[in-house]
């Protein structure tokens, strides 16, 4: 039996929310007139019961509605966010304050 749910692949920018992951996905085209390479980024809150934490890699596959705005769930941990990374500030997970300060 085959499903087909969209899948995509994305980095988790926050967890704050219990059992949310917010996803930013990255994608990148060509121009249709230009050529250039465009790039794109889309975030998306992901239902989360494996327990990820900023910069793990992670796929999220299209889920029914869960919330007013959670339509996607973690599938899986492609790849773990390195200790090192964490320390050095690399990952940063967004805060609230700061967007209140823009």
């Amino acid at each position: 039996m085959t499903n087909n749910r969209r899948r995509l692949v994305g980095v988790v920018t926050g967890t704050k929310m219990t059992k949310t992951a917010k996803v930013r996905v990255d994608r990148s085209y060509r121009h249709p007139l230009y050529g250039k390479v465009v790039r794109r980024s889309r975030q998306f809150l992901a239902h989360d019961e494996i327990g990820c934490h900023p910069g793990d890699r992670v796929t999220i596959v299209e889920s029914r509605p869960i919330s007013k705005l959670k339509r996607w769930v973690v599938e899986n941990v492609i790849a773990r966010a390195s200790e090192s990374e964490i320390s050095a500030g690399e990952v940063v997970e967004e805060s609230p304050l700061a967007e209140a300060e823009a």
